[in-house]
Formats: structure tokens, C-alpha cells, sequence
């Protein structure tokens, strides 16, 4: 027989009571229980009337969302007005109901924050203009109260958990895509670990069904294994803790389906069982000296797996998650072979944990003041409104979102970057004085290149040169949005300054061919124009016009003689950039207009390489910057680039031909070492270069050859030299020889 309304209805009241049951639990004796019952009971009824005639696509009433999204929110300890906020969270979308009418009975702050969801429910995962509008409102109303996160978070589990049951596979994959991309890591950059992983898992299964199953399937193979592990590990780690009479609590976790199909991938395992923490064992003792005590005690008896070892209590992540991690071999007689990693805590640390920064909200307290005291929520709406929309959600997966290095100081003051950040990153986080002129960086004492990739933990240092200025190459490596910024800025004004210059040498040589005085310090021939008076200022706008080609001298000198009443003479016809450049394109009738692109970047004055692009731009080029910061495009094989600084070379393709691909073989000649072959993937997994065949050849008993054949795209063909470099940097003790060479298929 099947469920009636009232069926539904009872279950979902049931739901509410124990609700509520936990609300009481932490926010009693501050508020009585009978006001916590009945401000939750008024809001659930509210929403359970507003929703009264609507459905799911499950069949189930709609209250059941709501009423679902608190259960999950309450483990976050939420104050009253967010479980309410929470079941009001779609009656100003989805009923006839206003917010005035939820400001009416609830108050202002519950109506901010239905506001707040409103304008979230329109985050789509699909177009840039859609995706970076709809996500600087969500970074605006984390900065302004994190509960509008927290209640939204909580709404899409319950989506994500509901969403078999939409009807269009295509729409269920873009929900997940959506889910993966945006909301996932703002959970985890929360610290909201367990919201995290489940929405991960639920991405995952409807992503990439048949990996999901598959890993499913390896787990459940494992369930015996598991039980007998669990269950010997858990009393043998409570057996060494009572020996040391230290109150403990003692627990046992098994990685997610989907953190062990991003480890499969990333160390190109094929097996569950390649990996070496799939287990785990959670200790909790009382005081951070007990953390220290027991972790002593553990590396006294068993071997511990070398670089496995995280102090997240001298070094919090930038989310404020602290524990300590390490491995061990040899744990249990029967799984002598099976590695363990154990993590060891505090009660409070393990609060942090469980729900991340809301552990800091005591629901008693002003929410949106503590949270603007979060720096990466500032720095998160600071990368939102600062970068165009194209690069939103790279920089925010790149800044905000990617795994965090902390790295020192020559004075061991802390800093925190994104995971692959070198030391130009490093300079544009320390010190305005360092931006502009890095000379050279030190990595723990050792000189090291600008792109060096850095490590939890370095002690970076940079030198200051007054003479020397950013490159616009080092936008090619830097990770983070403000040295971007930085570098893009400095690059605008030194372009700014080079234009003018270049402008007034142009209107000078006019002015003389005129007969005319050239300008002056004043440039008082630009005064009056057509009868309006310019500032300075907009005069200088005239001749930074005149020197990026944006008007042509011509027409300026016309102006001013006009103004003069002199009639112009034969002036020298100067065609404007494009048009100059328009022939060396190579038009292949496609219907568009090509440009060049360099460093990714349009609109950049160039020039053109007379020696080996007279006739056409070929293909593959390259741009080469001057010392006064001049772009001029080369064929790659162009012989006056033997005689330049390669550090002064930046990539460059003409439009609409990004995706090419090429080739290159790489013969590396080494001294036999074990582990060798995962260093050089590792690499060249960190720079996105694909392997397309790898062989390896034992020459003699002390000499290995690896052949790499690889895929870059083609405009990108610089980072092989980049990849050589950081190859030779790390295997320095053990290269014999490398060599090089592109390669046609």
C-alpha cells in the first residue's frame, strides 16, 4: 500500500523532534528548551504551509528537503535563526511568499539569509559570465556571514544525495560537475571534511559510474580483511595508550571512494591494494602534550614510512585543521605488510575536524563578525574581484582552493601559499619592496631558479636588485592571483610609460616634417584640440594613443593643424597596427580575423621578425621581449634567436590554433636507481605534460636509458626546456646525459 500525505507527514515530524532533540543538546542552558522547540516548530510549520501543494521529483512532499538540509546542518551547532533560515531557505524562490513576508514573522537576520540562498541558487557550473557573476555572490555573502554557506552546503548534500531520482542523465552529470567544482572545495577550504567527502562521493557515482562501481566492488573484497584489522588495530593502539596512563579515545576510518580514485590516478595505480592508506586509526587524547607523548611512544616500536610524517599542529592548515600524521609499518603481526597511518589529536583539534571553522561559532555569538576575521574568506573575495571571468575558476582552483604549503622566512616568519608556488609567489606575499626588482631567490641557503617549485617548509629568501624588473615570463610559473596582478601591473605602467615616449618621438618627427616646433615639457600643442582644452594628463593619454598604435599620428597632426588654421600639407600616411600586420597573417578563409596571442594575453604590441617572417607568420612561433619591453614574433627555427637570452622568450600562437599538438623525444641517460621513473612522471604530472610512450633500456649494470616520447600543446613547446631544467635540478647525482630532439608522427 502506498504512503499517503499524512504518511509522509508524520515521518518528516518525526524527523523535526529529533531535530530538535539535538539542538536542545548544545544550545541548553543559554536558551530554554521551550524556546528552542518553539522557534524551530514555528519556522518547520511555516515552510510545511508555504510548500503544502508541492512535490519532488522523488514524489516525496517538498517539506522533506528542508526539513533533510537541517538534519545535516545541525551538526554543524547552528544558532536558531540558521535552522530557521534553513527551512524558509526556497519559500521566497519557489512560493508565492516575499521576503518581506519572512521579515515579517522571523526578523531581518533570518530574511538576510533566505536572500542570501536565493541568489546562490542561481550558481551554475556552465558559461563563464554565469559561473564567475553567480560565484562573486557567493564570496560576497561568505565575507559578509558564513552561515548563507553553511545552509547552502547543506541543501546541495541533500540535492546530491536525492539526485537518482532526476529524470535527464545529462542534467544529473552538469548537478555533479557543478557539485565537484565549486562546492566541494569550498566545504573543504571550510574544514567541513565529512559535507566535503560525501558530496565527493556522490559527485563521483554519478560522474564516473563504472570507476565508482569498480572501486566499490575492490572495498567490498576487502570487508573481511577490514573487520579483522579494525578491530585488532583498535585494541592493540588502547592497550600502549593505557600503558601510559593517558585518557584516550581510540577509532578506526577507511578512506573514500573517491580520495582513493584520485590517488589510483595520480600515482597510476590500478589496484585498491597498491595503495598503502587505505586504513587509518584516529587517537584523542586530552592536551597537545599527549599528542607528543603518544607520538613518541609510536616511533619507538614500529618503522614509520620516511616524508609520511605532517605536524599539523606546529603548522595548522590555513583552515585551521590541526592533528598530528604519520605512517607505520609492521603495525600487526598478521598485516606485517599493510602501512598505517595514524592521526593523533585533541578533543577540541578533533571538533575543528569534524565541522572546521564553525567550530569556532558558538551559536550565542555574532556569526558575520567572527567571520570576516577569517583572512582566506577576505582573500577568497579578493581573488573574486580582482581577476576577469574567464579566469575565475582556474585562479580560485589554483589560490584558494588547491592544497596549501606554509614555507619561512630567513626570520622564520610563517607564510602560506598554494601548492606549487615558487618564490616570485613568495616575494609579491612578503613585501611590496620585493615585487619589482627580484634579482634572485635562495632556497635553504641554496640559490635556486625564480620557478623553482617549493616545499612545506622551506626557508626561502630573495635578493633585491633596484636595477632589475618583473618579467613578463614569470607570469608563465606564478601560481598565485596577487603576483599575477602585480606583474600585470608593473607590466601596464612600464608599457604605459615605453607608449608615451614612443609617442612623443613619433608626433616629434611629425611636427618637425611640418616645420613646427616639437613638443615641450608641457606639450602645449596638444593644449586646445577641436575646440577643447586637454589636462596634462589627457595629453599624455594622446601620445600613449599615438605610441600603442590605437590612433594613428596622422590624424592627431590633422587635429592640431586644424587648430592652427594651417592647411595640412602631404602628410606621411602611417597604416595602423593591424593593418600593417594584416599580411603577415596567414588567412585560410575561415571567416575570422586572426591575432597573435602571447603569453596568453591579446592586444599586445608586437612587431614582426623581417628575417624570417617577411612573407607569412608560420605556424609555430615564438615572442621574443627586448630590453624595453618590445614584443617581436619569430619563426622558432629563426636564426637570430641563437643569439638571444631564452628567458626573454614567451609563447605566442596565432588564434584559434591553441589546440595543436607536437611531439618531443626525450633520451635520458641515468645511473641505476630504484624509484627513478616515479620522480620523472611525478614531474611530469606537475606540469600537465602527457606521456605518449615511455621505454626503458638497461645499458649496463650501472646505466639505465629512458626514452620518453611526450605531448604538449604547441604554443606551450617552452616548458620542455622548463621540464629539462627541473629534471636536471633533481637528478642531478644521477644524470649522465640528456638529450632533446621534436619529433613528427
Amino acid at each position: 500500500m502506498s504512503k499517503t500525505y499524512d504518511d509522509y507527514i508524520s515521518e518528516i515530524d518525526q524527523k523535526v523532534d529529533e531535530l530538535i532533540k539535538k539542538a536542545e543538546g548544545y544550545m541548553y542552558p543559554n536558551i530554554t528548551k521551550k524556546k528552542i522547540r518553539s522557534e524551530i516548530v514555528r519556522a518547520y510549520e511555516y515552510s510545511k504551509e508555504a510548500h503544502r501543494d508541492q512535490k519532488r521529483l522523488s514524489w516525496e512532499p517538498y517539506i522533506d528537503h528542508p526539513v533533510e538540509a537541517a538534519k545535516i546542518l545541525i551538526d554543524l551547532h547552528p544558532d536558531i535563526q540558521t535552522i530557521q533560515a534553513c527551512f524558509l531557505h526556497d519559500v521566497i524562490e519557489d512560493t508565492e511568499l516575499s521576503s518581506g513576508d519572512i521579515e515579517f514573522e522571523f526578523g531581518k537576520e533570518v530574511r538576510f539569509l533566505c536572500e542570501g540562498m536565493e541568489k546562490l541558487t542561481k550558481v551554475k557550473y556552465s558559461g563563464q559570465e554565469r559561473a564567475a557573476g553567480s560565484l562573486r555572490k557567493m564570496f560576497v555573502a561568505m565575507a559578509e556571514d558564513l552561515r548563507v554557506v553553511f545552509i547552502k552546503l547543506a541543501d546541495r548534500l541533500h540535492n546530491m544525495n536525492t539526485l537518482w531520482s532526476h529524470p535527464k542523465p545529462d542534467k544529473r552529470k552538469r548537478i555533479a560537475e557543478e557539485t565537484l567544482n565549486i562546492y566541494a572545495p569550498i566545504a573543504g577550504r571550510l574544514g567541513l571534511y565529512n559535507i566535503k567527502n560525501a558530496l565527493e562521493e556522490q559527485c563521483f557515482k554519478n560522474i564516473d559510474p563504472d570507476s565508482y562501481e569498480n572501486i566499490k566492488t575492490e572495498l567490498l573484497s576487502l570487508r573481511d580483511t577490514k573487520k579483522e584489522f579494525q578491530k585488532i588495530a583498535v585494541m592493540e593502539m588502547k592497550r600502549i595508550l593505557d600503558d601510559l596512563w593517558v585518557e584516550n579515545s581510540v577509532d578506526f576510518r577507511i578512506k573514500s571512494s573517491y580520495s582513493i580514485h584520485k590517488k589510483l590516478v595520480r600515482k597510476w595505480f590500478e589496484n585498491v591494494n597498491d595503495l598503502y592508506d587505505i586504513y587509518g586509526i584516529r587517537i584523542i587524547v586530552p592536551t597537545i602534550t599527549d599528542c607528543y607523548r603518544v607520538l613518541g611512544e609510536i616511533h619507538s616500536r614500529w618503522h614509520t614510512l620516511p616524508y609520511r610524517f605532517k605536524d599539523y599542529i606546529a603548522l595548522p592548515k590555513p583552515n585551521g585543521y590541526r592533528s598530528l600524521h604519520t605512517t607505520i609499518i609492521g603495525f600487526l603481526k598478521r598485516f606485517t605488510t599493510q602501512p598505517t597511518e595514524l592521526q593523533i589529536r585533541t578533543r577540541d583539534m578533533h571538533t575543528r575536524a569534524e565541522i572546521g571553522v564553525a567550530a569556532h561559532f558558538e551559536y550565542k555569538e555574532k556569526w558575520s563578525k567572527i567571520a570576516t576575521d577569517i583572512d582566506w574568506v577576505a582573500d577568497l573575495k579578493e581573488v573574486a574581484e580582482s581577476v576577469g571571468n574567464n579566469d575565475l575558476v582556474p585562479s580560485l582552483s589554483i589560490d584558494v582552493f588547491k592544497d596549501r604549503i606554509y614555507v619561512f622566512t630567513p626570520k622564520w616568519d610563517a607564510i602560506n601559499l598554494p601548492a606549487g608556488s615558487c618564490p616570485v609567489d613568495f616575494a609579491y606575499s612578503v613585501h611590496t619592496e620585493l615585487w619589482d626588482h627580484i634579482s634572485l631567490s635562495k632556497v635553504n641557503n641554496t640559490i635556486s631558479p625564480l620557478d623553482r617549485e617549493l616545499r612545506n617548509g622551506d626557508i626561502v629568501e630573495v635578493i633585491i636588485d633596484k636595477n632589475k624588473k618583473p618579467s613578463p615570463f614569470w607570469l608563465s610559473y606564478v601560481k598565485t592571483v596577487k603576483a599575477k596582478n602585480g606583474i600585470k601591473s608593473f607590466l601596464r605602467k612600464w608599457d604605459k610609460d615605453l607608449h608615451r615616449d614612443r609617442g612623443k618621438d613619433i608626433m616629434n618627427n611629425y611636427l618637425q616634417k611640418a616645420g613646427l616646433e616639437v613638443l615641450d615639457k608641457d606639450m602645449g600643442v596638444l593644449r586646445v584640440l577641436d575646440g577643447r582644452e586637454y589636462n596634462t594628463e589627457e595629453r599624455l593619454q594622446l601620445l600613449e594613443q599615438v605610441g600603442n598604435f590605437s590612433i594613428t599620428p596622422a590624424s592627431l597632426m590633422r587635429r592640431v593643424m586644424r587648430h592652427m588654421g594651417i592647411k595640412p600639407q602631404s602628410l606621411v600616411k602611417k597604416k595602423t597596427l593591424k593593418e600593417k600586420l594584416k599580411k603577415y597573417l596567414d588567412d585560410e578563409s575561415d571567416g575570422f580575423e586572426k591575432e597573435i596571442v602571447i603569453g596568453w594575453e591579446k592586444d599586445v604590441y608586437y612587431r614582426i621578425c623581417q628575417d624570417c617572417c617577411k612573407k607569412y607568420v608560420p605556424d609555430q612561433i615564438v615572442a621574443h621581449i627586448n630590453s624595453r619591453g618590445t614584443f617581436t614574433i619569430h619563426k622558432r627555427s629563426c636564426k637570430v634567436l641563437e643569439w638571444v637570452n631564452s628567458d626573454r622568450l614567451m609563447s605566442a600562437y596565432i588564434e584559434w590554433r591553441e589546440d595543436n599538438v607536437i611531439y618531443f623525444k626525450l633520451h635520458l641517460y641515468l645511473k641505476n636507481k630504484v624509484g627513478v621513473l616515479k620522480i620523472i612522471s611525478e614531474w611530469l604530472f606537475s606540469m600537465g605534460i602527457n606521456i605518449d610512450q615511455i621505454h626503458s633500456k638497461k645499458i649496463s649494470p650501472k646505466e639505465t636509458k629512458i626514452t620518453l616520447s611526450i605531448e604538449v600543446l604547441d604554443y606551450d613547446y617552452l616548458i620542455v626546456d622548463r621540464l629539462v631544467e627541473r629534471l636536471k635540478h633533481s637528478l642531478w647525482d644521477i644524470l649522465l646525459e640528456c638529450q632533446v630532439a621534436q619529433i613528427e608522427y
